[in-house]
């Protein structure tokens, strides 16, 4: 009973971390026109990697919400008027990313650096749907200035895959390293 209390206050604690980590990764950023480089997608891809589909999403969950409440923690700001922004779509998939690469990760048989960045490349994947889709919902409806699929494509698509794949084999490799360590998965990488 004791070690089951300290293992989910040890992986609540975590997920607090990874929250705040991905805050501060807000505010790591390289600045270019519409959507800024900055370290949130390392971290939220390793939080569903290191932590599993629970606990890591419950760390997207968390940033999210704090943001939402006010305060500034998003890359543009933070309040409940952010949601009418058209990247909040980016920030809603990071928790469905951070699901799915812990539900994959759960499920691996060997944890080597080719199965762990086929998990992160999904978290990546789901992060640019729900982001995507979110972009084009508000463009459309809420500022009343549709887009097509291939400016849609051209715009949230090309000017940021070449990094957020170097982030996705980044947090690959470190989740390979990091995961024995902290003892989040009964397998280690082989």
């Amino acid at each position: 009973m004791d070690r089951k209390i300290n293992e989910r206050t040890q992986m609540l604690t975590m997920s607090a971390l990874f929250a705040a980590l991905i805050a501060v990764g807000a505010f790591i950023r390289v600045p270019v026109p519409m959507w800024p480089f900055t370290l949130q997608t390392l971290f939220t891809t390793l939080a569903g990697l290191l932590l599993g589909p629970r606990y890591g999403t419950l760390a997207c969950i968390a940033y999210m919400v704090l943001g939402l409440v006010g305060l500034p923690i998003f890359t543009g700001g933070g309040g409940p008027q952010y949601i009418f922004q058209p990247t909040f779509g980016c920030i809603a998939g990071f928790a469905v990313g951070a699901w799915l690469a812990g539900s994959i990760m759960q499920r691996l048989q060997r944890r080597g650096f080719r199965q762990v960045l086929l998990a992160a490349l999904v978290n990546m994947a789901a992060v640019y749907v729900v982001g995507m889709a979110w972009f084009w919902c508000i463009k459309a409806f809420y500022l009343h200035d549709p887009i097509g699929v291939w400016t849609l494509f051209v715009t949230c698509f090309v000017p940021t895959i070449g990094v957020d794949v170097f982030k996705a084999a980044a947090a690959a490799a470190l989740a390979v390293r990091l995961a024995p360590v902290l003892g989040t998965y009964r397998q280690t990488a082989a």
